[in-house]
């Protein structure tokens, strides 16, 4: 059984003018998945997210959770979801452990301390217990989100952008956190991010959204190749000209950055350029041959955007 099932899920906005934010997504969620849901700004992402939570009705489709209709066990399916993100934040007049504990009596949960203290130890906060929201910073907010999320036990998160505003070692240890509580809960987790090395490091599957339709479901390694060319990149030590006549001479795309000149090819390409570089007498000092990543793929679908 799929944790989550999606089927045709749409929302509109307006009568007159109608516009389709979401235009009848299908997906599901497996147990101990990690699922990216990627797309540019726009694409759907945040409005699906909200519709998976409730805070948004849908205009048609389905949403089911653990076997049952979200539309009609809505409050039995949250108590085994939760959600944070980089946008939202916390009424800010509580403290951070007022703050915590509030939402846990909506999970009737009892061991309060026993909960949180370790996660707040775990992201650096514990020490802030007792200060108001107000008082923290971004980040420490964002680290305040994550141990929200995942404090109350749940089979699903839903994360929103979890590091967008963490200094790059905290983002790691996000990132290191979330797979030792998959691999240790079974938990699913959906997950959208704009920091793409995150998405290949973590993600199992990536789906990606487009004016509202997902326009890819794969793995994130796939979608990389379907778009993108290896990059071969020379220090010309002699040669530069030939080297520049031989791309045209073949079409191959190529970039110049002083005595750097980088190839956009295809893999299998590789080989054979190089030994026509050597025929016609080009040398070079180094050379880096770049696979193609899951952020070449995400910049050439929002570039069609535009």
């Amino acid at each position: 059984m799929y944790y989550l099932s999606v089927k045709d899920l749409t929302k509109v906005y307006g009568k007159k003018k109608p516009f389709i934010a979401v235009d009848h997504i299908s997906f599901d969620l497996k147990p101990g998945e990690i699922l990216g849901f990627l797309g540019p700004n726009g694409s759907g992402k945040t409005t699906t997210i909200q519709m998976l939570l409730g805070t948004l009705s849908a205009t048609s489709g389905s949403i089911v959770y653990f076997g049952k209709d979200f539309f009609k066990h809505r409050s039995e399916a949250l108590q085994s979801v939760s959600f944070a993100s980089t946008y939202t934040s916390l009424p800010y007049i509580l403290t951070v452990q007022e703050n915590l504990r509030c939402f846990g009596l909506f999970y009737g949960i009892q061991d309060f301390a026993k909960r949180t203290d370790p996660l707040l130890e775990r992201f650096g906060i514990l020490d802030k217990k007792h200060d108001h929201i107000s008082s923290l910073s971004a980040g420490q907010i964002t680290r305040l989100m994550i141990v929200k999320a995942f404090f109350t036990n749940p089979k699903i998160v839903l994360l929103d952008e979890p590091t967008a505003s963490l200094d790059p070692d905290v983002s790691q240890e996000v990132c290191r956190f979330l797979l030792e509580e998959r691999d240790r809960t079974g938990l699913s987790i959906l997950f959208t991010s704009h920091k793409m090395e995150e998405v290949a490091e973590l993600c199992d599957r990536t789906i990606v959204l487009k004016n509202g339709h997902i326009i890819a479901d794969d793995l994130p390694e796939n979608l990389a190749h379907s778009v993108s060319l290896y990059q071969l990149r020379l220090t010309i030590i002699d040669g530069m000209k030939r080297a520049v006549a031989l791309a045209d001479k073949f079409k191959v795309a190529y970039q110049l950055e002083h005595r750097v000149i980088s190839f956009s090819l295809d893999e299998k390409e590789i080989p054979k350029f190089l030994n026509q570089l050597m025929q016609s007498g080009v040398s070079y000092a180094s050379i880096q041959v770049q696979e193609p990543s899951l952020e070449d793929y995400f910049l050439k679908i929002a570039e069609k955007s535009v």
